[in-house]
């Protein structure tokens, strides 16, 4: 079961995380008409994401949505989003990774999610540093 605490009041920073290519091992189950597989990813997800969820409550956060391959975050106080990111992977299932953003506020978290999953996959971006990274590209 993911973890839900506090509340979205003074917030400092938001943490997006997504599953990298999810979405197409869920089509190629359903193409290949593989109903075990799709109903072992969809429980190694779970609880991933659970973990995750749990990990980031453990390390200060407010959890704001769990489900599917995904989780966001909050929290109020400076972190170091790298040493993080380091956690969620190693929580990751086998064959899947994930991509990571950081941001003041959920949409700037989401696009840099979106940078990262654009420029390499399984890393972690920072809104405030989307500029370095496209000159790393």
């Amino acid at each position: 079961m993911c973890i839900f605490i506090g509340s979205e009041e003074g917030i400092l920073k938001y943490i997006s995380i997504d599953g990298d290519d999810v979405g197409q091992k869920i089509t190629s189950f359903y193409l290949s008409n593989n109903g075990d597989e799709l109903k072992k990813l969809s429980l190694a997800l779970k609880k991933s994401t659970e973990s995750i969820s749990n990990e980031l409550v453990g390390n200060g956060f407010n959890v704001i949505f769990c489900a599917a391959d995904g989780v966001v975050a909050s929290i109020e106080i400076d972190v170091d989003f790298k040493e993080i990111f380091k956690k969620i992977n190693i929580l990751a299932p086998k064959g899947i990774t994930f991509s990571a953003g950081v941001g003041t506020s959920l949409k700037e978290a989401y696009i840099a999610l979106i940078s990262a999953k654009s420029n390499g996959k399984n890393c972690l971006h920072e809104y405030a540093k989307l500029d370095e990274y496209k000159q790393e590209s």
